[in-house]
């Protein structure tokens, strides 16, 4: 398979991939949305039935017969073609590979009749960030010097919870945009520009998911995955009104992704619905020998799928504690994060009366995790360790010209950046420290890593234990979206919306953020809930019992020109 090239990675990314599927069409030409139009009855029915549908939703329209996958998928190829230019949600459309997929699916349940039997995920059109290998395609991971014509980071295989989404059924769409290396709140990368919020274009919404999220949340995808180190699944999930999960670190392999931080990066679903994320989930989960924190996770987890858990009554009689650090503000020692800002701590009050109405009780308690919980969790230090992780994936998922960093810098004559490979720096007139050894073999490493971790995962199991609880509920991000371009015309460039949820991947335990309401321009807040290691299932049903006693989700009202 001969190497994309830089134009169908960069520029219109939309047109770029449809072109070679329309003859006399330039990538860029307005004639590329009506190349996919659909007959205008066609079409009608299929904006009432698709827009907001669920996998269910879809599974009982491919039952009656009503649409093939070939016909679900050009109707979401055609909503990408007609937004994306505006909201930029995706670096890449693998329309070839999307519509040779569908056409596949078609085929095969023709012939099995009445007798056909589909997986979980059978013809659900979905889109994956792009630090996540997709084989033949380039895991570009937003930085611009992996696509260096000649020099593309193409994927050699699927990454394994790309092929358990395959394996299920899955339609990829393409690749989503992210900030170089995942390494930002914002969601402007090198290699394809700024994602616009889709609930107006010219907000944040987040990073470093934030593609993924916007294609989500517009309806240009019904799924997708998010990679989160610090907070970037839940916080752009939270800046648009859909749920992310982050799962308890080694549920889902990371293998084949490529890693900003390893030891704390971690990947989940994002979807529009609790039941939607739930089902994701369950295929993405698995033990995986390339990625040593899932070994034994089948035995450690609640048994799926996580479906059985979405419970509307999940809430009744739980009891949920609000972390002191988070709720701090402007002026407040909240251990060093983002304060919180008043306009996001009124509409979480608000947020809260839901899981009251559901039935949990939820506590206020100053000494409920406070700021010195935030400082315990800073002690837990992964940075020594960050190039082992790039390292790793360069040997196993990169291209036949480079295979380390090493490699890459002979083969480009430029180095990879120090986000990913950092220097080891020492004071003026000194010399710089040798390399640490690797993990497995750091004499140093439990001084370091593993009981900080230990202690930090301690206080917080010793806070639920204490105040009782089943899980701490708060804000998924401390401030509401911004105008980037306001920023922009001042000067700036935007790095946020920001949270305080970082010491989550910290201590690897469970997270998702749900729809908790609006604030009073119309955009999106998010209410993240936490809870106990391998409780995976438990927290699903929470966030179950929150959204069906809220419905505070509602679509965005997109727009073609800026």
């Amino acid at each position: 398979m001969s190497s994309p090239t830089r134009r169908e990675f960069v520029g219109s990314a939309t047109a770029a991939a449809l072109a070679p599927l329309l003859p006399g069409i330039d990538a860029g030409s307005s004639s590329v949305d009506a190349a996919l139009e659909l007959p205008a009855s066609l079409q009608a029915a299929m904006d009432h039935d698709l827009m907001e549908v669920t996998i269910l939703g879809l599974h009982q329209l491919y039952d009656a017969r009503k649409y093939t996958v070939t016909q679900v998928t050009r109707w979401y190829l055609a909503r990408i073609a007609r937004y994306d230019p505006v909201y930029r949600a995706l670096i890449h459309v693998d329309a070839r590979g999307a519509l040779a997929t569908a056409a596949a699916q078609d085929a095969a349940a023709k012939r099995g009749g009445a007798g056909f039997r589909r997986g979980a995920l059978w013809g659900v059109p979905a889109v994956i960030k792009a630090n996540t290998s997709v084989k033949g395609l380039v895991t570009s991971a937003g930085w611009s010097g992996y696509l260096i014509p000649g020099y593309e980071l193409v994927a050699p295989a699927d990454a394994p919870v790309v092929g358990r989404l395959r394996a299920a059924g899955v339609v990829i769409l393409g690749q989503t945009n992210m900030p170089d290396f995942a390494a930002s709140d914002g969601n402007t990368s090198s290699a394809f520009g700024r994602t616009g919020d889709a609930y107006n274009w010219r907000y944040s919404p987040g990073g470093s998911s934030g593609g993924t999220v916007t294609a989500v949340t517009a309806n240009m995808a019904l799924v997708g995955n998010g990679t989160d180190t610090a907070n970037s699944i839940r916080m752009p999930a939270a800046t648009s009104a859909v749920v992310g999960i982050l799962p308890t670190r080694g549920l889902t392999s990371i293998a084949g992704i490529n890693p900003l931080d390893w030891l704390r990066d971690n990947t989940g679903p994002i979807a529009r619905t609790v039941g939607d994320a739930a089902i994701v989930l369950s295929v993405m989960a698995g033990e995986d020998p390339r990625d040593f924190r899932t070994k034994g996770s089948t035995a450690l987890a609640q048994p799926g799928p996580y479906s059985r858990y979405l419970n509307a009554g999940a809430l009744k009689g739980k009891q949920f504690g609000v972390p002191a650090f988070i709720m701090m503000g402007p002026g407040e020692n909240n251990g060093g994060g983002t304060p919180l800002e008043p306009e996001t701590r009124a509409v979480f009050l608000k947020a809260v009366e839901g899981m009251r109405a559901a039935g949990a009780t939820v506590v206020f308690d100053d000494a409920l995790l406070p700021a010195s919980f935030a400082t315990l969790a800073s002690t837990v230090v992964m940075r020594p360790y960050i190039a082992e992780g790039t390292e790793a994936f360069l040997r196993d998922w990169g291209p036949p010209s480079y295979h380390s960093s090493a490699d890459y810098a002979t083969a480009v004559g430029a180095p990879l950046p120090t986000t990913i490979i950092p220097v080891p720096t020492a004071a003026p007139g000194t010399p710089a420290p040798p390399p640490r050894p690797p993990l497995a073999s750091d004499p140093q490493a439990d001084a370091t890593l593993w009981e900080p971790q230990r202690r930090t995962l301690a206080a917080y199991d010793e806070a639920l234990d204490h105040f009782h609880l089943d899980g701490l509920v708060y804000p998924a991000v401390q401030q509401p979206p911004f105008d980037e371009v306001e920023v922009a015309l001042k000067g700036n460039r935007s790095g946020g919306p920001h949270s305080n949820t970082g010491w989550v991947n910290r201590i690897g335990v469970p997270a998702i953020s749900v729809p908790g309401g609006f604030y009073e321009n119309g955009l999106p807040f998010g209410m993240e809930i936490s809870t106990r290691r391998w409780h995976d299932g438990d927290l699903i049903g929470y966030a179950f019992a929150y959204e069906q006693a809220t419905h505070h989700r509602r679509p965005p009202v997109l727009v073609e020109h800026r």
